[in-house]
């Protein structure tokens, strides 16, 4: 009787093994069949990596930090090919760089190069701590601050599941193709009964690596109609986005960029370019001579504007805010060579 029941045991163990094996299989075929590849996940994980080699710096490393326009038009590979030196990318999507700023500033000893890509709507927009800007690159800071060795350590054994499986795909963002449990479950479609606007479906369309190193999907380029689905996102967000806060923000970065400068950091502003709606809504209601030139003047910082170099001024944007990966490749190049020219980096 023991060793039928544990025949039967067995035979129910391997039952289960083979289905579990067979429905991740479909499931990946499945996903595979429509267009889907293996992506890192660019999740809070993914960056404490990169954040925590700021916890014994040389201070000749070189920081990024900014929303998606740094993460995806600054190639690190082509940076290290000019400078000779790979920058540690921050940068988070959607985001204001003033969290993250504040945390080098205060709980680090760095007094490196520390490049901000200034996106005049984001940098500017709130202070506010339960605001989508703040709030998203906040939690990477203090998911890093309070990481447990497990969580180390599931990030560690992830990766290579990450790299060769398409249903991995997830993220920290709320993308309309990631295909976990959850969200599937977010993005199933809902009646709309308040009427309030309602988003275009936001699709994932950049590929990252471990080290942070962000490019446009070729998709995006050559298939104007997926272009668009991003486009409309934009002209949504523009529709229901505040007005900036440019009092407090100001006020905020001023404070960290003090302090930086003054125990011996190099601190940088970037304006990386946009097109179309992007660009004409910025020269309207963020204007160059108001937000940009002001921050020049009351930061101290050393800045750089793509409009006022001819090697940066004449890329287009496939969907009106950020570089394909090959324009990306031209402007990251020409953009270090600006910056060793005149000494904005050694």
């Amino acid at each position: 009787m023991e060793f039928c029941s544990k025949m039967d045991l067995k035979k129910t163990f391997l039952i289960a093994l083979v289905l579990c094996i067979l429905g991740i299989t479909l499931w990946e075929i499945y996903w595979r069949s429509m267009g889907y590849t293996p992506n890192l996940n660019d999740d809070k994980a993914l960056w404490s990596t990169q954040r925590a080699k700021l916890e014994n710096p040389s201070n000749k490393e070189i920081v990024i930090l900014g929303s998606s326009r740094a993460y995806f038009d600054i190639q690190l590979n082509e940076w290290q090919q000019v400078t000779g030196t790979k920058p540690i990318q921050l940068a988070s999507t959607g985001s204001s760089p003033l969290p993250i700023f504040n945390d080098i500033v205060e709980n680090t000893d760095f007094k490196g190069t520390v490049i901000i890509g200034v996106t005049p709507g984001l940098f500017f927009s709130t202070t506010f701590p339960g605001a989508s800007p703040w709030k998203r690159p906040q939690s990477k800071v203090d998911y890093y601050k309070k990481r447990t060795y497990a969580q180390r350590l599931n990030y560690f054994f992830s990766v290579p599941l990450q790299k060769n499986l398409v249903l991995m795909s997830s993220d920290d963002e709320e993308w309309a193709d990631d295909i976990d449990l959850k969200s599937l479950i977010r993005n199933f479609p809902k009646d709309n009964r308040s009427g309030a606007p309602i988003a275009s479906p936001f699709y994932n369309f950049g590929k990252v690596t471990t080290e942070r190193n962000m490019s446009m999907i070729p998709r995006v380029v050559a298939d104007t109609a997926f272009a668009n689905t991003i486009k409309k996102v934009w002209v949504f967000f523009a529709k229901v986005a505040p007005p900036p806060d440019k009092k407090s923000t100001m006020a905020f970065f001023l404070r960290d960029a003090e302090k930086f400068i003054n125990r011996g950091g190099n601190l940088i502003l970037l304006r990386c370019p946009s097109s179309g709606f992007y660009k004409e809504a910025e020269a309207k209601f963020l204007s160059r001579s108001e937000f940009w030139e002001l921050l020049l003047k009351q930061s101290k910082a050393k800045g750089y504007h793509y409009n006022d170099y001819p090697q940066l001024a004449n890329f287009e944007c496939p969907e009106w805010s950020h570089l394909s990966k090959n324009d990306a490749t031209k402007f990251t190049i020409e953009l270090a060579k600006i910056m060793l020219n005149d000494g904005g980096v050694n």
